[in-house]
């Protein structure tokens, strides 16, 4: 006997028809209903047809309804020759609605995230990234990136792809930016799934991935590539900063209003370490040391102690190595690392950028520091160049400042906006680009 060449036919059946005799001798086997004999048909009015089900496709001119396929279910060679006899001559409308069915896509992305129009230099840059290249100092904003309807807060470059920014702001927004792109609109991702302002963003190192955190007291997780949220972590504060682990990018540390620092693992959404003391709002934390240290800078400035301002912290042991870092009675917005040098910079409210040591007893240099620029009660960032030479900062009057490291001079200052320029980051590759954002919602990239 040979298996049936389709598998919408029955079976064949041994016996021609089933008696009653059979069916009351083996109740314990299941049968099929006996076909009535054409005297026993009666007529039954018809009724409306069932609507088709959901997922299914139903073509209007053979009002036939097949079901589209989903991914991992076996499909027969009656869908197969039907969708195929569909596909060759749809109407504009029904190729459309069928493609929309098919392939979903997902709110957030607004474009392509390729790298097919970057320029040359810049591809040539990413070759022979290992190459020593000094640091030059940008002169003209080059490309302007407009989407934010308030307030920049944060801006990253991505690492492992060179030619996308990332940018947070008090519009609940995080947009993914191809600043190369041909396109008239850069932005290629908007994820809208924060419901307040969004305080900090952070690229991966490993991958498109993407973190966030905001006003909603939630860091959001999102897959750069496919435009989704793919975790989500609460908490009962607004968090103001969140930063990846540097060796171990299932780790990211968490800052919040009210003074909580929480080293979460993305793998499992929990909490494996918490800081806790008696601090005031965390506005940043940066690594040192490998991962095995972290220093966190706190709001003081409703308190009559300065002492906590910048505390050193051991996160294995999840205790303070020094909370007498810094003494005086300004708030710090935020701390950088030196990328070679054993120093870290906390940016004080006192107008001036401070040089601390990375090592015990953690002292303040108190010979240095980079003064110039303007912060004024606003949350300005600052910087370092790739190589270390150059400091870059953001500032209230709307200007750039760049720095020269080792004598802490003032090298050049470029007015970029009308009001606070609020963070400035250089390109993690090519030397003489920066890119900055202000308080009106301007995202620029200067060359």
């Amino acid at each position: 006997m040979y298996a049936n060449d389709s598998d919408d036919e029955p079976e064949p059946v041994a016996n021609d028809r089933l008696t009653s005799e059979t069916a009351a001798a083996a109740p314990s086997i299941p049968l099929k209903r006996p076909y009535p004999f054409p005297e026993q048909r009666q007529y039954k009015p018809s009724r409306r047809p069932f609507p088709p089900p959901h997922g299914s496709y139903s073509d209007p001119q053979t009002s036939t309804s097949v079901t589209l396929p989903v991914p991992g279910r076996y499909v027969s060679k009656r869908e197969r020759s039907l969708l195929a006899s569909i596909s060759t001559t749809p109407s504009q409308d029904q190729g459309s609605d069928l493609s929309q069915k098919l392939i979903p896509s997902s709110p957030a992305v607004l474009g392509s995230i390729s790298d097919s129009d970057v320029p040359r230099h810049v591809l040539s840059s990413v070759t022979h990234r290992g190459s020593s290249s000094r640091t030059e100092m940008p002169s003209t904003m080059s490309i302007s990136l407009t989407g934010h309807t308030k307030a920049v807060t944060a801006i990253d470059w991505s690492t492992t792809h060179v030619h996308l920014l990332a940018s947070a702001g008090l519009d609940g927004a995080v947009y993914v930016w191809n600043v190369w792109s041909n396109d008239i609109k850069k932005n290629v991702r908007g994820f809208l799934h924060h419901n307040a302002p969004v305080k900090d963003v952070k690229w991966s190192k490993q991958g498109l991935s993407l973190l966030s955190c905001g006003y909603d007291c939630t860091s959001r997780l999102f897959d750069v590539e496919r435009g989704v949220e793919t975790q989500a972590f609460k908490e009962d504060q607004v968090i103001g900063v969140a930063k990846f682990h540097p060796d171990n990018f299932n780790l990211f540390l968490s800052g919040g209003s009210k003074g909580s620092l929480r080293l979460w693992d993305i793998r499992a959404n929990k909490v494996v370490h918490e800081y806790i003391r008696d601090l005031g709002a965390i506005l940043d934390v940066e690594f040192i040391a490998g991962g095995k240290r972290f220093i966190s800078s706190s709001d003081v400035s409703g308190r009559n102690i300065s002492e906590n301002a910048v505390i050193v912290w051991d996160i294995s042991r999840e205790v303070p190595l020094s909370n007498q870092v810094y003494v005086e009675a300004y708030t710090c917005p935020c701390i950088k690392r030196h990328p070679q040098d054993p120093v870290f910079i906390a940016q004080s409210h006192g107008n001036y950028t401070a040089i601390f040591s990375t090592n015990p007893p953690f002292k303040l240099n108190k010979y240095k520091r980079f003064e110039g620029h303007w912060v004024a009660g606003f949350p300005i960032k600052c910087n370092f160049s790739p190589d270390g030479e150059t400091l870059v900062s953001g500032s209230s009057d709307g200007s750039i400042y760049m720095y020269n490291y080792k004598s802490t001079e003032l090298i050049k200052k470029l007015k970029a906006y009308e009001q606070p320029c609020v963070d400035v980051t250089y390109h993690p590759v090519l030397p003489n680009v920066v890119a900055a954002c202000s308080w009106n919602g301007q995202v620029s990239v200067f060359e």
